[in-house]
């Protein structure tokens, strides 16, 4: 009876293998050189150089990564261009996991890939792989003699044939390289690894702007940040850290558009995902029902966990995503919404309240052209020279409708922005524009002029701040009812 006799298959046609490989949905050349940089970071290397460079204008890139770690052992090189051939497969305690981001992440960007590996009591070695060659059915993985570098142990991958890299220039492309490899690796480089491109330093980018500082301000901790403590999969816990800062609008919103661009401020805004320490996703992620506005570029959030719960985020072998599971939505999503709300809201209160500021500097400059001819107040025992006046807008605690201070010949009126006064007699008066600004101004001079017919009266602070209580709590209740 005739029949097929029984034979082993090969799983894979290495040719075509190869060529899918190359389209393994790394978005950029930054990504794939992360995988790298994980490796080094993950042998302990203190120092991580990478050099891009044409031999000649028209030719396709080449790019080297050499750091001082650990190095490997000839069996530990021999294997690590194999798909999967990690000494650290589905390892979860450091950087890497399934042994794809070498091999992968190489072959996204560059049709030739050499290895060498050194370390204090061997000689180098090299493993070299070509795609054209594997193509053509030759071998895939050849092993030869390698060159040392500097360092007493260490690692180098050169790629040659760059044929994926989009940029023309490679000033642009090193640039280009400095901003997200700088975002990526913040954590490490804010601990002293030193990581240069084409011998400069690559400097540490917080989204966050916490150490970014801009006319004296920085970006500050909305408040402490949270843990959440989550099962794995093996039935153990760990915790996903989640931080929360605010920018100061009060300080910030003037800059010109181009130095905001350029300090992160426009278009940074959002979450920040990080895995041991590294940047693997940025944008809107477990926010609930809350979408994304421009408001919100004015605060950010960092989430951070370790690779025990890569389940839980959907890590993908390339770590350039995350796809959160219904479980860790259930428990990050809801607070989480709810506090990116309550951010949005204080930032558009903030740009209210810069708003009402700058709309007050007319009627200011009225009040204090108007004191000459006003009786004279004495202050801290000077009676010469005219007030100055400033109003400005806080959230304040109380029933009173403002606040006032008088020192040294200056006058400051804060509005209670919670009265509801504020509301009744402002925001109808913002929504009608400039038509509005003459019925504003006599508002605020109304204002200024009671506060300093409050301040001219010689009563004690706690006096006359006993009156702006009554009077704001008189004012209040009459609006409610109206």
């Amino acid at each position: 009876m005739g029949g097929f006799q029984d034979r082993t298959l090969s799983l894979l046609v290495p040719a075509n293998f190869i060529r899918a490989i190359r389209e393994s949905g790394y978005v950029s050349l930054s990504t794939s050189l992360a995988e790298l940089i994980d490796n080094s970071l993950q042998a302990n290397a203190a120092v991580i150089d990478i050099t891009v460079g044409r031999s000649d204008p028209d030719a396709l890139p080449r790019i080297c990564v050499e750091d001082d770690g650990d190095g490997m052992t000839h069996d530990e090189l021999a294997a690590c261009l194999r798909f999967g051939g990690s000494s650290r497969f589905d390892s979860r305690s450091s950087l890497g996991r399934f042994g794809m981001g070498l091999p992968a992440a190489s072959l996204s960007q560059a049709r030739k890939v050499e290895v060498t590996a050194w370390q204090a009591d061997t000689a180098a070695r090299a493993v070299h792989l070509d795609v054209d060659a594997v193509a053509h059915g030759e071998e895939a993985l050849l092993l030869r003699d390698g060159a040392r570098g500097a360092a007493p142990s260490g690692c180098r991958v050169v790629w040659t044939e760059c044929d994926r890299i989009e940029y023309r220039r490679l000033a642009w492309l090193e640039r280009a390289l400095h901003r997200d490899l700088g975002r990526m690796f913040r954590k490490f480089l804010a601990r002293g690894v030193t990581l240069r491109i084409n011998g400069h330093a690559v400097e540490p980018l917080d989204p966050m702007l916490l150490s970014t500082e801009l006319n004296g301000h920085a970006a500050r901790l909305a408040f402490e940040p949270m843990r959440y403590e989550i099962a794995t999969t093996t039935g153990d816990t760990s915790f996903v850290t989640v931080t929360f800062t605010v920018l100061p609008v009060t300080r910030w919103h003037h800059l010109d558009n181009t130095t905001k661009r350029k300090v992160g401020i426009v278009g940074h805004g959002g979450v920040s995902i990080l895995r041991a320490g590294r940047e693997i996703a940025n944008g809107w992620y477990l926010m609930g029902g809350k979408r994304k506005e421009n408001y919100d570029d004015w605060w950010r959030c960092e989430i951070e966990f370790d690779p025990a719960l890569d389940e839980h985020f959907g890590i993908t072998v390339n770590k350039q995503g995350v796809r959160p599971t219904a479980a860790l939505r259930e428990a990050l999503e809801p607070e989480l919404e709810s506090i990116a709300r309550v951010l949005n809201a204080r930032v558009r209160r903030a740009f209210e309240e810069v708003k009402f500021e700058a709309a007050v500097q007319g009627a200011c400059r009225i009040a204090g052209a108007a004191d000459a001819d006003l009786p004279v107040i004495r202050t801290s025992g000077r009676t010469t020279g005219a007030l100055s006046y400033h109003l400005g807008a806080d959230q304040m605690s109380g029933e009173s409708m403002f606040d006032l201070t008088l020192k040294q010949r200056h006058l400051n009126v804060t509005m209670n922005i919670d009265h509801p006064g504020f509301t009744a007699l402002y925001v109808p008066l913002q929504e009608l524009g400039d038509s509005g600004a003459p019925v504003r101004t006599a508002l605020e001079l109304l204002l200024l002029s009671f506060a300093r017919s409050v301040a001219s009266v010689g009563a004690s602070e706690q006096d006359y701040r006993d009156l702006l209580r009554v009077w704001g709590a008189t004012y209040g209740r009459m609006l409610q009812k109206s």
